[in-house]
């Protein structure tokens, strides 16, 4: 009866049928190999560091996305943010399990969401699709880390003011696992998921991963 009252229709296109139709499904741009071993961003060849983390000091040891921030990508991720769609946790969930290796890690993290924030959206989409991660990847979830207070949203800010308006804003609550994995929808200049891994580390966490849906491509 829903569906002939509001049917269902793609959130890119529009088109009518499933959240995520099949041509806009295959148009999603798959992030290629090579890449770099740190921060995930696509090289011309394999290397260790790239021009967009050499020099930088990071918290985590690797991060990986399944697909490129692009248009079709942040059509999808709005719906999924501001819509609260929560099937579209599904689909991203499989877009990442398909694209990454499931990491070396014994529990995952989701990056915790602004309170506020999700009182107005629901279910922060980190924390869905970490909780479809952990049924694929048969990991259990810890969520060893806080938010201290609400921010600013990263958008639109220069990477300078990216870093110091994350500056202190996750901290430990309690004991992490040795080795984690932080997950997060999107992958911008990575500072948010920096200062997320430096508190996981602060919990004991000695080896962060990063895996998340999608990460801009400079």
């Amino acid at each position: 009866m829903l569906d002939l009252l509001f049917p269902r229709r793609c959130v890119v296109c529009r088109s009518p049928g499933d959240a995520l139709c099949a041509t806009c499904h295959t148009g999603l741009r798959r992030i290629p190999l090579p890449l770099c071993e740190r921060c995930g961003a696509p090289t011309a060849w394999p290397v260790r560091r790239c021009g967009e983390c050499a020099g930088r000091r990071l918290a985590f040891a690797s991060a990986r996305a399944a697909i490129a921030y692009d248009d079709t990508a942040r059509a999808l991720v709005r719906s999924w943010k501001e819509r609260g769609l929560r099937g579209l946790a599904f689909v991203a969930a499989d877009l990442v399990a398909r694209a990454v290796a499931r990491p070396e890690a014994t529990a995952l993290c989701p990056v915790p969401p602004d309170p506020d924030r999700t009182l107005l959206r629901g279910e922060h989409p980190a924390t869905a699709l970490a909780r479809e991660l952990s049924l694929r990847w048969t990991m259990p979830i810890a969520a060893s880390i806080c938010r201290t207070a609400p921010r600013p949203r990263q958008a639109g800010l220069a990477l300078a003011a990216r870093r110091g308006n994350v500056r202190g804003t996750f901290a430990p609550t309690s004991a992490a696992p040795a080795s984690v994995c932080l997950v997060d929808d999107i992958y911008t200049s990575g500072e948010t998921v920096n200062a997320a891994a430096s508190a996981l580390r602060k919990a004991g966490a000695r080896r962060v991963h990063v895996v998340s849906l999608a990460r801009a491509v400079r």
